[in-house]
């Protein structure tokens, strides 16, 4: 039977009026991508393909050819609209966008896209498709360093595919602010820290065939202020003014292998099993584990 958006909508109504809802981000457009991907993955039927968010002010919003049908957020309200097809030819709201975010949140909704896993995604990420093309950002902002740097992990899948993939990650020069270290002859000591974020290999099995040419930019920053703690701070040469932070620009394109064990990749991931390996002292061994 198929669902209603307008039922599930009123009851996300219902949720946040009981006050068992809590509101997300007010970043309306990191918002409303997530959104638009809960929809598309959760209403199949009204939203059958992957869609770019358009922007004409004071809108944002995704046009699904299929069923002739836009949804999106008005600017000006916060509020979310569909119109076209079975809603007809004026806007029809749905409900406050902070409301339905905290719907999707509290029920556990699936909002990633195509091209990415983003159900443990960081913090203030957020992410954006066309075509084979993901882009990353955090919105200007510094974020928490997170605590795994593969931030774009393929969804899993329930069959398996035989296709495996070689992710490799680089990046311009990282960016950093809130720190200053003139040392003759001393390296930058979170120079490595910058690099194990941003040069990095990531292999996947059982990988979908779509995802076999999808390419990942992220422009996006880091607040490692906590990262460094106090132990700098008086050095000779050293001057903090914190926050401390460092910008990434990454690009990651995907490469066919045979084995993921017969590269030099950092983890491997294999997304029919859910299985994990990262690589220690030359090996690679379940995640978690201790390596002994």
């Amino acid at each position: 039977m198929n669902k209603s958006i307008k039922q599930l909508i009123l009851s996300a109504c219902t949720v946040t009026l009981m006050g068992s809802a809590h509101f997300a981000s007010a970043d309306i457009n990191s918002d409303t991508e997530t959104l638009l991907n809960w929809a598309e993955n959760t209403y199949p039927d009204l939203f059958p393909s992957h869609q770019v968010t358009q922007k004409i002010d004071p809108w944002l919003y995704r046009r699904y050819p299929e069923t002739d049908i836009y949804a999106g957020v008005n600017r000006d309200d916060n509020s979310a609209y569909v119109l076209g097809g079975p809603y007809g030819p004026t806007p029809t709201r749905i409900a406050a966008l902070p409301e339905l975010i905290a719907q999707i949140i509290d029920s556990g909704g699936n909002a990633s896209i195509p091209g990415c896993d983003t159900t443990n995604a960081p913090p203030g990420f957020s992410y954006t498709q066309s075509g084979n093309v993901v882009n990353i950002d955090t919105g200007g902002n510094c974020v928490a360093l997170p605590a795994n740097n593969n931030y774009c992990s393929t969804p899993q899948q329930s069959t398996a595919t035989g296709i495996s993939v070689l992710t490799i990650s680089t990046n311009d020069s990282p960016t950093f602010e809130g720190i200053k270290i003139d040392i003759p002859n001393v390296p930058n000591p979170f120079q490595s820290l910058a690099n194990s974020f941003s040069n990095s290999k990531h292999c996947t099995v059982n990988v979908p065939i779509e995802t076999v040419n999808l390419i990942v930019n992220s422009d996006v920053c880091f607040d490692i202020t906590s990262s460094i703690g106090s132990e700098f701070q008086g050095l000779p040469g050293v001057t903090i003014n914190p926050p401390v932070t460092v910008a990434l620009n990454t690009t990651s394109t995907n490469e066919l292998v045979s084995d993921c064990f017969d590269t030099d990749a950092d983890s491997i991931y294999n997304t029919v099993t859910n299985e994990s390996w990262v690589r220690r002292n030359g090996a690679f061994v379940p995640a978690g584990s201790d390596g002994n």
